[in-house]
């Protein structure tokens, strides 16, 4: 009987939700297409699954994974976005699509797609700082970002895209490398990586960082259901994706 739920497991279509500040981005792990479409501020979470819906029409799936831009209890967005528009916090993203389905931080289910085993620290360099630390395969989003940095504004005020727009990339180059280094100082992990749609502005990266590719979200969320969610869940270190 287990071996025969085994593989009924084995046999299900994951659609991976990657929701971000400018686009929410889809996929699932049998056809390997993107699709995507603008999101900003106004979108809210009912319009969201409305729009996945119709983009995903002709697709068949059978669970959810979504990557949401902020801090995330028991399968529901504990606040609403700093991005996007009105009506996530709270939202049950497994009624509204009437399938079970996990929802984790977006930095989180990127981090799960980068890791390749030890202590790693996940830094997504976008629309805001996303940031995951996974250790032994244990893994823990963080709100990193919104703590204070500097002149009472945060790590995301400095590196995220507006602060790249406000300061100009030679500034925010000299700051994000400030800021990984304060932040590895802190939690030691065994390497960095960098995601996120900014850091191909990251020029020269400091030592033991390593560039993510954004495709990880994908592959974070199909990991999802192989291994698992959850302070206590493991990643297996060999079906890491290798850069």
């Amino acid at each position: 009987m287990a071996k025969k739920a085994r593989k009924l497991t084995s046999r299900r279509s994951i659609l991976v939700i990657d929701i971000g500040g400018t686009h929410v981005k889809v996929m699932t792990d049998r056809e390997r297409v993107r699709r995507e479409f603008e999101s900003g501020p106004n979108l809210s979470a009912k319009e969201m699954v409305r729009k996945v819906k119709a983009l995903t029409k002709d697709w068949s799936f059978d669970v959810i994974s979504i990557g949401y831009p902020g801090p995330v209890v028991n399968n529901r967005p504990l606040r609403e976005p700093y991005n996007l528009g009105r009506g996530w916090a709270g939202f049950n993203f497994q009624k509204a699509f009437a399938r079970p389905t996990k929802v984790v931080n977006d930095a989180l289910m990127q981090a799960i797609g980068s890791y390749q085993g030890g202590r790693m620290l996940f830094l997504g360099l976008g629309t805001g700082l996303g940031s995951a630390m996974i250790v032994d395969g244990i893994f823990e989003p963080m709100e990193l970002g919104h703590l204070p940095y500097r002149h009472g504004k945060t790590f995301e005020d400095y590196v995220g895209a507006a602060g790249l727009q406000r300061r100009g990339k030679k500034k925010w180059r000299k700051t994000v490398d400030d800021v990984i280094a304060l932040l590895a100082a802190a939690l030691e992990p065994d390497y960095v990586v960098l995601g996120g749609g900014n850091a191909e502005h990251v020029d020269h990266p400091p030592r033991n960082v390593r560039f993510g590719d954004n495709a990880n979200a994908f592959e974070g969320g199909f990991r999802l259901w192989r291994t698992g969610r959850g302070k206590s869940s493991r990643v297996h270190r060999n079906h890491a994706a290798r850069p």
